[in-house]
């Protein structure tokens, strides 16, 4: 195998020899240098890196290993900052002068551009490296869904309207001290007091006196805003002013869905679909899921598949909550898609399960088609019994796959802001784990 005998050389020195991922992922990156280069047109922004005179920003090698590094060691960047000067493997790795190291908002600037499609690709050459170092062969394929929470609170139509006052108010305070002679009418004080009173209330018709109280208040909030963003060209305003009136002036909409979903529901009576609703007025693009008769989860269903490496080989990031059945061949011919190869067995949960799953697998060659708990006429397909039995106790083990990655890299709730920063969250968590795998199997075959 092409990794082992760096690996061992490396090993030799004792911080690669602490740190073995970091030592896996230099050797990887030394001999796959077309890594490095799938990632630069989206960390330059386009613009060719000059090499002529002082380099005041990170090279394309240094935000990939940085953001490797950052992602490793779970640290955020301030401390990846703090790093470069507080640790040896870290300079190896990343390969900086602790002498002039990077801001953190340098890391940030450029480590925040890597898209979540080409993290998505990146994911998958290295899979394919594991695959070509004989750790993994796509002979067995497991899938299975999961929830990645959103970093909100608990939405309500009244924590909602609330939220949409405060924020409305905190960017008029900093317009106001952008602009002179700018006032505005404040309505915050007196929604405060309301919205704790919805809160404790339990009588049906108290809290709907209250909160046309506050919906009074609020449309009085919504029309100020409307006013000063029609108004804003007669401003003579700063850069600072000119973002501050875009934030309002984006918020806006947000406000009027949010008053009409609080009127209907808590007014009205009205059930209001799914699709009308809104969650987080900071996190917009927040799904509601429901699985069963599990906890309500906000946030976003994820669709993970694995093979018998434990690898996560296949990662989708859903949009609503679709039903796991119709995943399934999206799934298979997404495996097929990135790595050119076709399971011979393939396994999931009962949800998965259905008629035209069963004949799409037949069609496509693979040879067990088995689901955990399935239900009514439909019934797997194995070459016996026992091989049954046993895809059925390996399809399990996902679970655990799934555990150790939100465990192991924090992504039971994403705290990075935006659906583009959630994605890549999601997949540096992903590769993350996924270099932590092949690491944990190399290790198995090399004596220290």
């Amino acid at each position: 195998m092409k990794i082992f005998e760096p690996l061992k050389l490396k090993f030799a020195d004792g911080n690669w020899a602490s740190d073995p991922e970091l030592g896996l992922m230099d050797t990887i990156l030394e001999q796959n240098p077309k890594l490095i280069k799938m990632l630069e047109k989206d960390i330059t922004d386009g613009q060719p890196h000059s090499t002529m005179g002082r380099q005041d920003s990170p090279s394309v090698e240094q935000v990939v290993r940085a953001a490797i590094y950052k992602e490793m060691k779970h640290l955020n960047y301030r401390e990846l900052e703090y790093a470069q000067e507080d640790s040896k493997i870290c300079e190896q790795f990343v390969k900086i002068d602790p002498s002039n190291p990077y801001s953190f908002q340098a890391w940030q600037k450029y480590i925040s551009r890597i898209s979540e499609e080409k993290l998505e690709r990146f994911m998958v050459e290295i899979n394919k490296i594991a695959i070509a170092e004989g750790l993994e062969d796509v002979q067995k394929f497991r899938q299975d869904t999961t929830v990645v929470e959103t970093d909100i609170h608990y939405p309500t139509n009244n924590s909602l309207v609330w939220d949409c006052i405060k924020e409305s108010e905190r960017l008029l305070k900093h317009l106001k001290k952008e602009i002179g002679g700018f006032s505005y009418d404040e309505y915050k004080a007196q929604a405060k007091k309301i919205y704790f009173k919805i809160n404790v209330e339990r009588k049906e018709e108290k809290r709907v006196k209250l909160f046309l109280k506050q919906l009074k208040t609020f449309i009085e909030c919504i029309n100020q805003v409307s006013n000063i963003v029609k108004k804003k060209r007669e401003y003579g305003v700063t850069k600072k002013a000119e973002s501050f009136l875009a934030a309002l002036e984006s918020l806006l909409p947000v406000m009027g869905k949010v008053y009409r979903m609080t009127e209907r529901k808590e007014i009205l009576k009205e059930k209001v679909p799914v699709g009308e609703k809104i969650f987080s007025i900071y996190e917009r693009h927040t799904d509601i899921i429901v699985k069963g008769q599990r906890e309500v989860q906000f946030g976003h269903k994820i669709n993970l598949g694995s093979g018998k490496s434990n690898l996560i080989l296949t990662c989708e990031i859903l949009e609503g909550n679709p039903k796991d059945s119709e995943l399934y061949q999206g799934t298979i011919e997404k495996l097929k898609k990135d790595y050119g190869k076709t399971p011979g067995s393939s396994t999931a949960d009962g949800g998965f399960a259905s008629t035209k799953n069963i004949e799409y697998s037949i069609k496509e060659g693979i040879t067990n088609i088995v689901f955990n708990k399935i239900r009514g006429s439909i019934k797997n397909i194995a070459s016996n019994k026992w091989v049954e039995n046993k895809l059925k106790k390996w399809r399990s083990g996902i679970e655990a796959v799934i555990s150790n990655l939100k465990r192991g890299f924090q992504i039971r709730r994403c705290n990075w802001k935006g659906i583009a920063h959630y994605g890549q969250k999601v997949f540096w968590s992903i590769i993350g784990y996924n270099l932590r795998v092949m690491t944990g199997a190399i290790l198995k075959s090399i004596t220290l």
